[in-house]
């Protein structure tokens, strides 16, 4: 599975690399996790990325699924997914992701990163779609039935009428790095490979879910601190020893 990531890379040196605007609230983040806005690209925007809510929720749901993954060996038959393959695929930037391997005994679960050598950003493959929340139904006609949820001041803030855009990752067999550490791995885009899965056909999408290439991959034991969601910081990716 992918249940978090890196993306730490300079707003402007990812403008670069994707193409498209990053925005000026772009924060790097050493801890991305699910439930998180996060910036995705997409072939709607070819201009800038779109910030979106890591956790999938089919447009079809009558309450919030948050699906973090996607297995790319029944991405295209599963009904919360087959929907979004084929017409809302995305790219999911990330320069490294973590997975966690339990070390037994005293030393427990240990978690680790995974990056290329030189930590430049890739893609990795994903999924979205735009969900609305279901109005609750209401038993006692008040001043809310009558107002469309508008507060004392007249405006409207009723969040739950907002139309939410969500992502998945799509996962794959392990290439022969990661099968040391999980049984599955994010689908890595090489960079020719990021425009069909944007905008091919769903067969040629399908050819591009494969395990990425180890050989200039590494990863390595990191602070168990990158644990607890919401901790953040540059010293989370830093190397630690595994005595």
């Amino acid at each position: 599975m992918c249940g978090r990531y890196t993306l730490f890379t300079p707003a402007s040196e990812l403008e670069s690399r994707f193409g498209v605007a990053f925005g000026d609230g772009f924060e790097p983040s050493y801890n991305c996790a699910p439930g998180e806005d996060l910036p995705v690209v997409t072939a709607e925007d070819p201009d800038g990325a779109t910030r979106m809510t890591w956790g999938l929720t089919p447009s079809w749901a009558d309450e919030s699924f948050d699906l973090i993954n996607a297995r790319a060996e029944t991405v295209r038959e599963k009904r919360s997914f087959a929907d979004a393959y084929e017409s809302r695929r995305c790219l999911v930037p990330a320069d490294g992701f973590y997975e966690w391997v339990d070390e037994g005994g005293e030393a427990g679960t240990r978690p680790y990163r995974v990056a290329f050598e030189d930590d430049r950003p890739f893609a990795m493959a994903g999924l979205y779609e735009r969900w609305t929340p279901p109005k609750p139904e209401t038993t006692q006609t008040g001043l809310g039935a009558f107002g469309g949820g508008a507060d004392a001041d007249g405006e409207g803030r009723d969040e739950d009428d907002r139309v939410r855009e969500t992502f998945t990752i799509v996962t794959t067999e392990p290439n022969d790095l990661v099968a040391d550490l999980h049984h599955r791995m994010a689908v890595i885009l090489a960079p020719d490979e990021e425009e069909r899965w944007l905008r091919g056909d769903p067969e040629d999408a399908a050819a591009l879910m494969d395990p990425f290439p180890a050989a200039e991959m590494e990863a390595y034991p990191v602070s168990t601190r990158v644990n607890a969601a919401g901790t953040d910081g540059p010293e989370l990716i830093e190397p630690v020893g595994t005595d």
